[in-house]
């Protein structure tokens, strides 16, 4: 997550969303004033401590609003990307098992692991992405701007024009090893995906073949 008190904007990192690529470009723009909490390539802190002791920087969008106060997190610009549900979680197995050739051999094994035999409940990589957005009422965005990975690089510049700082292209950033998410699934696959990622699916408008 990124706090930018120079430009009034939070930027909230969902995971396995290209939230690497965003951070370096937002990095440029920022003032001594912003903050940014970060575990990967970087370690960097919220100058709060029940946020800091966190440690990673996928912060819900409430959790950083009592830090910062209903006026600020009222009127800041909050913003975040999102990727498609069943796109993301292909991308979450392959990331989880990089390294090796296992998921490349099994893909279909590996995710009925993840899904179906031992979901990781409190990982934070494989939590619906509308957690993080969403208020205490569990339905509600708190963004003001949503992004897309699969149309990346124009939401970044549309984004960019509202914040008013300058665009530029983003770098491909801890990226994981995999071909189209269509083909690693099959019926009951799909249908795990569909129950786990509801929420997402219905609040950000994806379906198994792309978009609403």
């Amino acid at each position: 997550m990124i706090v930018s008190h120079r430009h009034r904007f939070i930027f909230a990192a969902v995971p396995k969303t290209g939230t690497h690529s965003v951070r370096r470009a937002l990095r440029e723009q920022l003032g001594d004033e912003d903050v940014e909490q970060v575990g990967l390539f970087l370690n960097k802190r919220f100058p709060w401590q029940d946020l800091a002791e966190i440690q990673h920087g996928h912060l819900s969008l409430e959790q950083v609003r009592p830090h910062l106060g209903e006026d600020a997190f009222g009127g800041y610009f909050k913003f975040a990307f999102v990727r498609n549900p069943f796109d993301r979680f292909v991308s979450y197995c392959a990331f989880m098992l990089r390294g090796g050739d296992v998921f490349q051999q099994r893909p279909r094994d590996v995710m009925r692991h993840f899904l179906f035999a031992q979901p990781p409940e409190q990982h934070i990589l494989f939590k619906p992405q509308a957690s993080l957005l969403v208020g205490d009422d569990g339905a509600t965005l708190l963004t003001d701007a949503i992004g897309r990975v699969e149309d990346m690089q124009a939401s970044y510049d549309a984004i960019c024009a509202r914040i008013g700082i300058p665009s530029q292209p983003l770098e491909h950033v801890n990226g994981s090893q995999h071909g189209d998410y269509r083909q690693y699934y099959d019926q009951a696959l799909i249908d795990g995906v569909a129950a786990r990622y509801a929420q997402d699916l219905e609040l950000f408008g994806y379906t198994f073949e792309g978009m609403r």
